[in-house]
């Protein structure tokens, strides 16, 4: 499922490609029963206006300009948004579509349907009533840790908690505990503080780094979990070997060994 940096590359793309240009049209496409789009009246509000500015919380993305109306996207499990001209034909399984003035497209290409796009008046509204907790990367050390240590439950499924920290999912938490050597059904609360704002740190920088890439993931180091994150494969850290559990019905890859 794409996270804050698969949420960031896909940010990126509308802020190079879609800015300042006026939309004619949004319409929605095919197969769409099963998928959250805006009506007939939500779509109408953003023919005339245009993009000039973007913006993303942990998983959602954000596009619309100071006095609105906006474009809010949740890219569920499989989405993507896709901007591409006219000649070179939308996108399979495009879910929703913007046509702006000249040849230029946006679509969202959705596979799984899990996905949402909405029409909303400004991103800081649409935050607060999805009721999402701080962006992982804009939250403070000492939050982080009163958030995550309060955590009663096992860690992993803490770190995901979109109410508690935006952006964290099944991917990067197994990432976040494999660099910190934490087990992912170990309770925040057993954790010290000095471990947890050790996690802190280390978030942000997997994070950050992972973004410098655009969600490339053949550009990460070798040494990193996501290289290998394959039951049976072997720790580059150690010499233990990669496992597959489930916590809180979601899979977890970790190492045998130097993960306690």
């Amino acid at each position: 499922m794409p996270e804050a940096p698969e949420a960031e590359a896909n940010r990126l793309r509308i802020e190079r490609k879609c800015l300042n240009r006026t939309m004619e049209a949004a319409e929605p496409g095919e197969d769409t029963e099963y998928i959250e789009l805006p009506g007939d009246n939500e779509r109408a509000r953003l023919v005339g206006h245009q993009f000039t500015q973007t913006h993303r919380h942990g998983k959602l993305i954000f596009a619309g300009s100071k006095t609105g109306p906006w474009i809010g996207v949740h890219l569920g499990m499989t989405g993507s948004l896709r901007p591409f001209d006219e000649e070179d034909g939308a996108p399979d399984y495009t879910k929703f579509l913007i046509r702006f003035e000249g040849d230029r497209r946006l679509a969202f290409r959705c596979p799984r349907k899990l996905g949402w796009v909405r029409v909303v008046d400004n991103p800081e509204e649409e935050i607060e009533r999805i009721g999402f907790g701080p962006d992982a990367l804009e939250i403070s050390r000492d939050a982080f840790v009163e958030a995550i240590g309060s955590s009663r439950g096992a860690i992993k499924s803490a770190l995901m908690a979109q109410q508690k920290l935006a952006g964290i999912g099944n991917l990067w938490s197994d990432e976040i505990l494999y660099r910190v050597g934490i087990g992912p059904e170990r309770k925040g609360t057993d954790l010290s503080e000095e471990k947890l704002a050790q996690m802190y740190d280390e978030m942000r920088d997997i994070l950050k780094a992972v973004m410098d890439t655009e969600a490339t993931y053949r550009k990460l180091p070798d040494d990193w979990l996501i290289r290998h994150r394959e039951e049976g494969a072997q720790c580059p850290r150690c010499d233990g070997e990669i496992v597959r559990t489930k916590v809180s019905g979601r899979s977890a890859y970790h190492c045998d060994r130097h993960q306690e």
